[in-house]
């Protein structure tokens, strides 16, 4: 059953669309109209242009143009209807359609209702309810008080099967579709959290759509149960996206609209310190690490993107997807130099002074890594500051830009007193995927294939760490002479026996890249080191096994329907390799790697 065009026009004269694209884009006005960056493309000067009186909006870079329902329908992607539907529910119109379509709307509704009661229940409780003394007293250590609780609704979950549930008398269909709870095996319903501090999660026009617990330390560990992990968060639901939402944006939009900036941390705790110290436009991701959706949303508010991690986490953030989505969405991202072992949180109730001046000087993404990689490497001598240089130009040829690249070259090359020519053919060869000039190929054979680096790499661990093969396999190497001595390793008891059988099936060149590996030097013997090889290999083969998939959608063996979300998978899962989901991340990569290619 169609909408009515009377209420359509109830729905588009209710609606500010000023305050709808707001929450989605940073806008100022300018005489009568309001103008921001285009949501549609990617630009560093404003040529969107909304008028409110008309209610209506226009790209004058991409053409874009429509009103508030077209707005929602290509933000959203969803159709005319549901986009009248969402338009209806936001300006609390009442709109005469088939009953179907209004029992889903009256759902959904159910479950924002629901979730901002349940806010409401924690965040009492934690304000006056005795058995939330603990977790009073945990926030005041970590400089978290009354003012600040209230400002953020902070929440206390009480050490109970189901004290929410029979409180707010939550339904089996309503604990499922919030996350809140759920029934379990006795068929009780039961709480999802309990004994933990809450952090309610917001959209950007301030509904709760989700909740963060964490446990509060030196919690008792129950007989016969497994450790709790520190925080819990809410499950994926019609209301709840992690990839896409960020903590704090709700409460930090204002200032991130003033300052054209945006400040990245890890955890709840940490932005709401650094709104304690002033500077109150710091978001974190939700459990999650920070991906495609997140940079999509955060460039519609600001030009800048400041990560303020710790000092190791900063250091081991994706370089490769933070470069691509510099690029792609036209945003800067820098790096707030925290003193190490210090995160945000920490620092900020040390010396605020000192956070707020680290987020002013923050320093571009690709400086801070080169910061970091020559941190431990001594220069005082000639070979240190060539050792020093390979390192640094190592961290170079991660960037996609050829100009970023060679303005960092010359900087390289006056820093360690060496021939530009020199950094800028050592920077070429790396490109190119050959080895370092200063490393194993001088003891290698000329004329012996080396192939791509990463590969290298990982048949150096297989040489010298037989016990970690097993964290690789054959679909990892893209070189066909890599390919086949990590294969002959596998099927020989010991190196020796390996060479012999390359050499007996005419893989010369295979051969000659385990010889060059065994008198090389072995890898560090470092987890993280490990962990970093294992992505580079599979942001190397990926793209690879996605371009076949795309070629087997568009000769008709594969169905569309799957072919896209089989590279939106693949895709959030290469994203998370660098953070906390990295191990789960790289399995299940792995596991459908070997199940495209073959093992």
């Amino acid at each position: 059953m169609a909408i009515s065009e009377a209420d359509i026009a109830a729905v588009r004269a209710a609606t500010d669309i000023v305050a709808l694209i707001s929450e989605h884009v940073a806008l100022r006005k300018v005489g009568r109209r309001w103008t921001g960056l285009c949501p549609f493309h990617a630009e560093r000067t404003p040529s969107f242009s909304v008028n409110a009186e008309e209610g209506r909006y226009y790209c004058f870079g991409c053409r874009a143009a429509g009103d508030a329902i077209t707005f929602v329908r290509e933000t959203q992607h969803v159709d005319f209807v549901d986009a009248v539907r969402l338009l209806a529910d936001r300006a609390h119109v009442e709109i005469h359609e088939d009953p179907d379509a209004t029992r889903t709307r009256r759902e959904r509704q159910a479950l924002y209702d629901a979730m901002e009661r349940a806010v409401t229940w924690y965040h009492d409780r934690l304000l006056h309810d005795p058995d939330a003394r603990p977790a009073r007293e945990y926030l005041r250590s970590r400089g978290i008080g009354g003012d600040v609780a209230r400002r953020f609704r902070l929440g206390w979950a009480p050490d109970d099967w189901d004290a929410l549930t029979r409180a707010l008398d939550l339904s089996p269909a309503i604990l499922e579709g919030t996350g809140l709870g759920f029934v379990n095996r006795r068929g009780r319903r039961q709480d999802a959290l309990r004994a933990r501090v809450i952090f309610p999660i917001f959209d950007t026009s301030g509904r709760a759509i989700a909740v963060g617990g964490r446990i509060l330390p030196g919690a008792p560990v129950r007989e016969g149960a497994s450790p709790e992990p520190k925080y819990k968060n809410s499950p994926e639901t019609s209301i709840y996206s992690k990839r896409r939402v960020l903590y704090g944006l709700n409460w930090a939009k204002d200032d991130v609209i003033r300052s054209s900036e945006i400040v990245v941390c890890e955890g709840y705790t940490d932005v709401i310190a650094v709104f304690g110290a002033g500077v109150e436009r710091a978001v974190a991701t939700c459990g999650t690490a920070l991906g495609e959706e997140h940079f999509r949303t955060m460039r519609n508010f600001a030009q800048r993107i400041v990560l303020a991690y710790d000092a190791d986490s900063a250091g081991q953030s994706a370089a490769a997807s933070v470069y691509q989505w510099e690029r792609q969405h036209e945003v800067d991202v820098a790096v707030a130099k925290l003193p190490r072992g210090l995160d945000p949180a920490e620092l900020a109730q040390r010396d605020p002074e000192a956070l707020r001046r680290a987020v002013a000087e923050a320093v571009p993404f690709l400086e801070f890594r080169l910061d970091r990689a020559l941190e431990s490497v001594p220069t005082a001598t000639p070979e240190g500051r060539a050792r020093a240089a390979g390192a640094a130009v190592a961290v170079l040829a991660e960037h996609p830009s050829e100009l970023v690249r060679d303005q960092y070259v010359v900087r390289v090359a006056d820093r360690f007193r060496l021939d530009v020519a020199v950094v800028r053919a050592d920077l070429a060869a790396r490109l190119r995927g050959e080895a370092p000039a200063d490393r194993s190929p001088r003891r290698v054979a000329s004329g012996v294939p080396r192939g791509p680096r990463p590969g290298l790499e990982a048949l150096r661990v297989c040489v010298h760490s037989p016990e970690r093969r097993t964290r690789f396999v054959a679909a990892y190497f893209t070189d066909a002479h890599q390919r086949a001595a990590f294969e002959a390793l596998g099927r020989a008891a010991t190196l020796h026996d390996a060479l012999d059988l390359l050499q007996r099936e005419g893989e010369d060149a295979a051969a000659a890249i385990l010889n060059a590996l065994v008198v090389d030097e072995p890898l560090a013997d470092d987890a993280a080191a490990l962990r970093s090889l294992v992505a580079q290999l599979l942001r190397s083969v990926i793209p690879g096994a996605l371009r076949d998939l795309e070629h087997d959608l568009s000769s008709g063996v594969l169905d569309p329907m799957v072919a896209h979300a089989t590279v939106r998978d693949v895709k959030e899962r290469l994203a998370l390799l660098d953070g906390p989901g990295g191990d789960d991340a790289e399995a299940e990569l792995r596991e459908w790697l070997v199940g495209r290619v073959g093992s």
